[in-house]
């Protein structure tokens, strides 16, 4: 089947077109800057290897945009498909699907109308995901559409694990507790080392790592804890994140600086983490730079990070009763050998032992990196979330 797989933001619509018979991409693309001056489009063919990279493209508004992508897509020259008919259904990311979702659904009025009520949770996120549902529906009215939540996966965990220690009206009124986000690579990548250690009954914990990071501890293919909390800005240090805080921190930064609730917010979310401890980048390749140039911010923030990472595999393997693999995935984990290096290091009395210089070697795909001592398995897996969402939005249409 062919999936058109949509990740809708704000100002921007990451697109991805996918067999799922074979599993491969045949065309992906971002549109950018989208109701915003200087709007661009970027698309590649991955069956051709043409590729449009940043062209100019008056995108005033979404549909505007969808319809872009869909022009390109059936492009006699360029495109990879003849009509929208070869499409079988639309597949889109949704970032907040709160305790009603524990799993992809079908589009309905029912599940648009659960998704807007979930705009509280995820205001950033759950409205902008929404637009290219709506949008899809007056362009693509008789194509399916299926939603594939970042919190779906999971959903599975204990309710000792998922509510916060609060007054319990603010539960059951406002339903604050633990959801967890990533879900949708956390549930790839763990399947994917249950694959590669050849067994079912594991216990598998997942360092998804990139500008946003999170950690889950995963046991027979189903979540027991996990980093991120109400919000993606719980968990370990990250980008610009600065994950779990003393919760008074905020209240007291707020009464010294006079911030209201929003410039807060901001501060904690996007002016913290790898930034505000380096003060140059919130890249952890420059962060890597720079501490091999002697910057001591550099160096604090490298550190930090890596701490704050293996203080969670720690946690999850008592939570786990102890553990078959770690996998690390996402940009710094697939990519970054300092970072697996600095989270390892030091975990060799829990029997996870990491080939150093392996480690150093940048190979392609699915790759194991401990030793053939260790007892613990160290994987690298390149995450698939497009893929994932395909196969979810195939197998309900089937």
């Amino acid at each position: 089947m062919k999936i058109l797989v949509i990740n809708s933001g704000s100002s921007s619509l990451k697109f991805e077109l996918i067999d799922t018979e074979t599993k491969k991409t045949l065309a992906k693309g971002i549109c950018e800057r989208i109701g915003i001056s200087n709007q661009i489009f970027t698309y590649k063919n991955k069956v051709t290897g043409y590729n449009e990279i940043e062209k100019p493209t008056p995108m005033q508004d979404h549909k505007v945009a969808i319809q872009v992508v869909l022009e390109k897509l059936q492009d006699k020259t360029n495109g990879v498909i003849s009509s929208m008919d070869d499409v079988d259904a639309i597949g889109h990311r949704v970032v907040h699907g709160g305790e009603y979702f524990d799993d992809a659904v079908l589009v309905n009025d029912d599940v648009i109308k659960k998704i807007e009520e979930l705009a509280d949770l995820a205001p950033l996120h759950n409205p902008a995901n929404l637009m290219g549902i709506k949008v899809i529906q007056k362009l693509l009215p008789n194509t399916p559409q299926v939603v594939v939540f970042d919190t779906a996966f999971h959903q599975t965990m204990p309710d000792y694990a998922y509510r916060y220690p609060v007054p319990e009206e603010d539960y059951t009124e406002l339903k604050v507790r633990k959801y967890g986000f990533h879900g949708t690579s956390h549930k790839f990548v763990s399947n994917r080392a249950s694959e590669l250690l050849g067994k079912k009954d594991s216990k598998i914990i997942v360092c998804h790592l990139g500008n946003g990071a999170s950690i889950s501890a995963v046991k027979d293919g189903k979540v027991i804890d996990t980093s991120m909390g109400l919000t993606p800005l719980a968990g370990v240090m990250m980008g610009t994140r600065c994950g779990d805080i003393d919760p008074a921190v905020p209240l007291y930064i707020m009464q010294k600086r006079n911030l209201s609730a929003s410039e807060t917010d901001t501060r904690l979310n996007k002016k913290s983490g790898l930034l505000g401890i380096f003060g140059k980048s919130s890249d952890f390749r420059d962060v890597q730079d720079a501490m091999i140039n002697g910057d001591k911010r550099a160096k604090l923030a490298y550190e930090m990070f890596c701490y704050r990472v293996r203080s969670y595999i720690g946690s999850y393997i008592v939570a786990l009763g102890g553990v078959d693999a770690i996998a690390f995935t996402g940009g710094i984990g697939e990519n970054a050998f300092r970072a697996r290096e600095g989270i390892c290091r030091g975990l060799e009395f829990l029997g996870i032992e990491l080939d150093y210089e392996k480690n150093k070697e940048m190979i392609s795909g699915d790759v194991e990196y401990s030793k053939p001592t260790s007892k613990v398995k160290i994987y690298k897996i390149e995450t698939a979330e497009e893929l994932m969402i395909a196969n979810d939005a195939a197998r309900l249409v089937k």
